[in-house]
């Protein structure tokens, strides 16, 4: 297993340990973990979005008038 795989999985045990140990249910905790899922998608749907829009100006030509 790579470091970045074992700092994610020792972030992510810590991060529920924290939540159990605060009161959280496993339901509630599921749902956090959810809600997390929902805005990592929606930031990558966002960087996809910027990236092809990017992508599209650099390819088209420019508008400006020739001097």
């Amino acid at each position: 297993m790579s470091t970045d795989q074992k700092g994610t999985r020792i972030l992510a045990r810590t991060f529920f340990n924290q939540l159990r140990a605060s009161g959280y249910t496993p339901h509630q905790v599921i749902g956090i973990a959810t809600e997390l899922l929902e805005l990592v998608t929606t930031d990558i749907k966002e960087g996809d979005k910027a990236t092809a829009v990017q992508a599209a100006q650099e390819q088209a030509p420019e508008n400006r008038p020739h001097a």
